[in-house]
């Protein structure tokens, strides 16, 4: 099974993004293919044999990824399995990459892999980075109904049946847009805490964008994903989550803005999921409306 891996930075961290490809060139088994995407940014000097791609303009997140999925064929099509991996992160066991080998040709059916993201220095795992309801527990592994973009595993099949990431996404929720297609087109996905990325604590709302496109993705994400029945159930409940957690002044504007901003840009192609997904979700912990 051949891997590739798509490493997307601002070119800002060097050395995090050296210590990554050398922990990924140190990798056990065949060795995996590796591109750097610059999203909008020069390139520091890169071991032999990883690719790159210096992008003009900063595309996002998915957009940044979606060019790093191409460089390996249309749709990935030229390896089995990409990795997705933070430039700030880096692999602690040289075998991991043989143990994606392993579950995916143990499972035609697993489609994505999500990896447990811990702190190098604690080993701590942050509860949003466990991508499920029942976070308190980090080190169980599960299926789940989501992933997180950093730290992750993709079986290019995927793409090639559901399409890539949304660009348009920018930041934020282009990993569920992604998860709830993947999983309406009948692939699994995993949760293994046993496959690790170290990675430094990081709060999300650094990010100075973080309020409004949390809440413009998740409007975008209920239109082109959800039954016309749930939209409105899975958008009140978390604006009441967003209310309980009672952001700052200048935060709630900033998501209301975004709230209604989701509501009146175009969002893409619409393709709701069946229902026979609403239960496959709900079976699996996460109703497609939290």
């Amino acid at each position: 099974m051949k891997l590739g891996a798509v490493v997307l930075t601002r070119g800002d961290r060097p050395e995090a993004l050296c210590a990554l490809l050398d922990s990924v060139s140190g990798q056990e088994g065949d060795s995996v293919e590796v591109v750097v995407v610059g999203n909008g940014s020069g390139l520091p000097e890169l071991p032999a044999g990883v690719r790159s791609v210096e992008l003009p303009e900063n595309l996002g997140i998915p957009g940044g990824r979606n060019v790093g999925i191409e460089t390996f064929g249309p749709n990935g099509e030229d390896v089995d399995v990409l990795l997705f991996l933070d430039d700030d992160g880096h692999l602690p066991d040289n075998g991991t990459a043989e143990a994606v080998r392993a579950a995916f040709d143990a499972d035609p059916q697993l489609g994505i892999i999500s990896f447990r993201i811990a702190d190098p220095d604690s080993g701590v795992t942050q509860r949003r980075h466990v991508p499920r309801l029942r976070a308190s527990d980090p080190e169980r592994s599960s299926e789940v109904t989501t992933f997180l973009g950093g730290a992750n595993a993709v079986r290019t099949q995927v793409f090639q049946q559901v399409g890539v990431l949304p660009e348009h996404f920018f930041y934020a929720h282009e990993e569920t847009d992604l998860a709830w297609r993947a999983l309406d087109a009948g692939w699994r996905i995993d949760y293994r805490a046993d496959l690790v990325l170290h990675h430094p604590t990081t709060l999300p709302s650094r990010h100075p964008l973080y309020h409004r496109m949390t809440a413009r993705n998740r409007v975008w994400l209920a239109r082109r994903n959800l039954p016309f029945l749930l939209m409105p159930v899975y958008l009140a409940v978390w604006t009441l989550i967003t209310l309980a957690r009672r952001p700052s002044r200048s935060a709630l504007k900033a998501w209301l803005g975004g709230f209604a901003e989701g509501w009146r840009t175009p969002c893409g192609a619409r393709r709701p999921m069946r229902w026979r997904t609403v239960w496959r979700l709900t079976r699996l912990g996460r109703p497609p409306v939290i």
